[in-house]
């Protein structure tokens, strides 16, 4: 594309519906499935606090900023006032603003008024990404006397020293705060007697397991900040979420307020659902290779967008596809698209930010690390590859574009999923109804009890710390005792190892991460977790780096690295896995006639056998045997049963049996995300026609997390109406023998086989009607 054509492009302002109609050119226009444009709104402002510190004034009007939305004085206003509070508006909506006022100006009259450091504040953020956009805000706008810092795993000893002793305002992360400020409370005693803000920011990611983590996190913190005299104020800062008061309150374990009216403006949105199209064999095209397409197309005409995908392989995909897409087209360019993802090394992902900001960068592939933004202003168009599991996160990531005021375009290109296709359907469920609630458990054992120790070690656990960890502290500090973790005493229960509890404990259950490194060059490419490692840098595997394939040469999980060389070697793998689960406990039953639907604790053991080679076509060139450890995962499910009598009287012969219920666990975990704040990565399912525990035919669905993240018990408490979606989704499919739009999954561990379209569907059928059958009791 020549380069005066691009500036052209850039002058003039972006109009959707022209890039649109460029997309759906020709037979393309088949592909729009639906169409909705969000309309523009007009801001309301309120005037300029006047209990704003000067300093903090003049920074923020030389930046042209002298008016205020009204969602953002109203958060500031009650901060000022020291109630808690949480603001959940639409991305681009200044919600920083909102805080950075209260904030500022109490640190500006802290180091005026008191001797020595003054007041001080913690920022926390989930991602790296987002701390450093912090942080080069405030040190743009140089508030004099307020002294800003950032600490995290990076950051140098010497320089922690000087955090510690002399920062204001310390940017750092839940993960740091729990594996180095609290337990080295005591040498963060000055800075912890200061405190009066603590802000949390897109705390709509802290929910499930991770979210109990933090939440245990947060009120850590609040007990050892009154220790020393503070009552800090809590200001979280959200996505639009439902019921945003209860999730935070959640979170810190005390009232907060919620502030949900967005008076920003925004320019219009036109958001479109695309289906990619059938080709020959009757498959259709697949939904990586279509975002490639439109991707190519947007970049083609000068449109700044990020494709966002589900997984970091398909982030390489993308990209990669994309650039070959420009160049058979002559319009390439170098570097004008680029993949962003986790797992890529500090540096690089900096220098990816700054591209695009510049405009140099045209096209990104990203994963939902981007979604938590970096603050990007100018991007023109927003195209996801599939659903990305949540409403929420799906304005989340609409969001991304418009950020200049102007008027956006957002593509959802569905996948081969049963969730997709029932959602291009009823494009209602997307526009017209609410986004997710955020489902977190702080009182889950599994997660409640590692950090009640932590805080024994930081402080005498007594009884009085309900007040932070609630009614549980007793039972779960004498289970720990029972287990020598802890030593009871008349004043309280202590840490009794000598080790550190918080070394023990991983926030996000990610395993120690395995370095990638290129084996003749010694280069680090990046970092993937130990759990993933299992099934994408097991020796053998093919590993995307930017679009450059390696090969892996060799796994060695006892020193966390994986080597490999560069090449392709024409041929892409995929690691098949296996899962067995053994019953634990049955919390709650129900009986539906004949068929018995439970929800418990389970324990599921995975191990990865083997992996196949496959040609681009799908063609699978041989199948290689694989030395892993198994892994095991407590933690909950929902699971059903139907005697094998029943399944007989649904009309199923016993040889198709285990294919449907393999194909009815598939179709359960695509459904599940349409009642619980998840996606199908989040949750895992098993299926038998025989299962020890049980006795009978049995399928189960279980949180991905350890000790559960609520989306089983959620599913238990909506059955009725999610195997009813589930079984109407499978019966309406238009396929023959089951797809990836019905029952094929694209994590199944056993390559989709076998599986029974309609026997899945006369599974369910039954499973249902046996709902309304009376049981009498003995």
């Amino acid at each position: 594309m020549p380069e005066d054509h691009t500036e052209a492009q850039q002058a003039q302002p972006f109009e959707p519906r022209t890039a649109l109609a460029h997309l759906t050119r020709g037979s393309r226009g088949e592909r729009l499935r639906h169409l909705r444009t969000v309309p523009a709104r007009e801001g309301r402002t309120v005037p300029w606090p006047d209990w704003v510190a000067p300093e903090v004034t003049a920074a923020l009007h030389g930046e042209g900023i002298s008016t205020l939305w009204e969602h953002q004085s109203r958060v500031a206003e009650l901060a000022r006032e020291g109630r808690h509070v949480v603001v959940a508006t639409g991305t681009a909506s200044g919600k920083s603003l909102g805080f950075l006022l209260p904030v500022l100006t109490a640190l500006c009259e802290g180091t005026s008024a008191a001797s020595g450091r003054g007041a001080t504040a913690l920022y926390l953020a989930p991602t790296k990404a987002l701390g450093a956009d912090q942080a080069a805000r405030l040190h743009t706008l140089a508030v004099p006397g307020v002294r800003v810092a950032t600490l995290d795993g990076d950051t140098p000893s010497e320089e922690r020293r000087w955090i510690r002793d002399h920062a204001h305002y310390v940017l750092t992360n839940p993960d740091l705060l729990h594996h180095t400020l609290l337990p080295g409370h005591e040498r963060w005693r000055g800075f912890l007697r200061s405190l009066r803000y603590v802000v949390v920011d897109e705390c709509h990611v802290y929910r499930g397991v991770f979210g109990a983590h933090v939440s245990a996190v947060l009120r850590r913190l609040l007990r050892i900040a009154a220790r020393y005299g503070a009552e800090p104020t809590v200001v979280l800062a959200s996505a639009t979420v439902a019921e945003p008061e209860v999730l935070a309150s959640t979170l810190v374990g005390q009232d907060v307020v919620a502030v949900t009216q967005d008076a920003s403006p925004r320019r219009e949105t036109v958001v479109a659902l695309w289906q990619p199209p059938e080709l020959e064999d009757g498959s259709r095209r697949s939904t990586l290779a279509e975002t490639s397409s439109l991707l190519a197309d947007l970049v083609e005409t000068g449109v700044q967008t990020v494709a966002f995908a589900r997984s970091r392989q398909g982030v390489e995909v993308v990209a990669s596809r994309t650039r070959e897409e420009l160049d058979d087209r002559g319009a390439g360019v170098p570097g004008q698209v680029a993949a962003y993802r986790g797992g890529y090394l500090p540096e690089e992902r900096r220098a990816l930010e700054e591209a695009l900001r510049r405009r140099d960068l045209l096209g990104l592939a990203a994963t939902s690390a981007l979604e938590l933004g970096i603050d990007i202003a100018g991007l023109d168009a927003v195209v996801m590859a599939g659903w990305p599991g949540t409403r929420a996160s799906f304005w989340q990531q609409a969001g991304r574009a418009g950020r200049r005021g102007s008027p956006s375009l957002a593509v959802l290109v569905a996948a081969d999923d049963p969730l997709d296709s029932y959602l291009l359907a009823h494009p209602e469920l997307i526009f017209d109804a609410p986004v997710e609630s955020c489902v977190l458990d702080p009182e889950n054992p599994y997660v409640l009890a590692p950090h009640l120790a932590a805080a024994a070690a930081e402080l005498p656990l007594t009884r009085e710390d309900e007040r932070w960890f609630g009614p549980g502290v007793a039972g779960l500090a004498e289970q720990l005792v029972a287990g020598g973790v802890l030593r009871r005493r008349p004043t309280g229960w202590y840490w009794a190892r000598p080790d550190r509890p918080s070394d023990h404990v991983q926030l996000r259950d990610a395993g120690q991460p395995v370095q990638i490194v290129d084996s003749r060059s010694g280069r680090v490419l990046g970092t993937v977790d130990e759990d993933r490692a299992l099934t994408t840098v097991h020796a053998g595997a093919v590993y995307l780096h930017q679009g450059q394939p390696h090969v892996v040469t060799d796994l060695d999980l006892g020193a966390s690295v994986a080597l490999v060389v560069a090449g392709d070697p024409g041929w892409t793998t995929r690691a098949r896995s296996e899962s067995t689960f053994a019953i634990r406990a049955v919390d709650e039953e129900q009986a539906w006639g004949a068929a018995r639907l439970c929800t418990g604790r389970v324990e599921v053991t995975t191990t990865v056998p083997s992996f196949q080679r496959l040609l681009p076509d799908g063609t699978v060139l041989g199948t290689h045997p694989l030395d892993l450890p198994e892994r095991s995962l407590v933690t909950q499910a929902v699971w059903w049963t139907l005697p094998s009598e029943e399944l007989a009287l649904a009309g199923l012969a016993e040889d198709d049996v285990p294919g449907a219920l393999h194909a009815a666990e598939h179709a359960s975990i695509g459904m599940l995300p349409l009642l619980a704040t998840c996606d199908r990565w989040d949750i895992g399912g098993v299926s038998t026609a025989l299962h020890p525990d049980t006795g009978l035919p049995t399928v189960m669905v279980f949180d991905g997390h350890p000790g559960g993240a609520g989306f089983a018990r959620r599913a238990f408490r909506e059955a009725a109406t999610w195997l009813a979606a589930t079984r109407d989704l499978v019966e309406a499919c238009a396929c023959e023998a089951g797809c990836p739009s019905c029952v094929q999954s694209p994590k199944c561990g056993s390559g989709n086989d076998p599986l029974h379209r309609s026997g899945a569907v006369a599974t369910l059928s039954h499973l249902l009607s046996e709902r309304s059958v009376s049981v009498p009791t003995s």
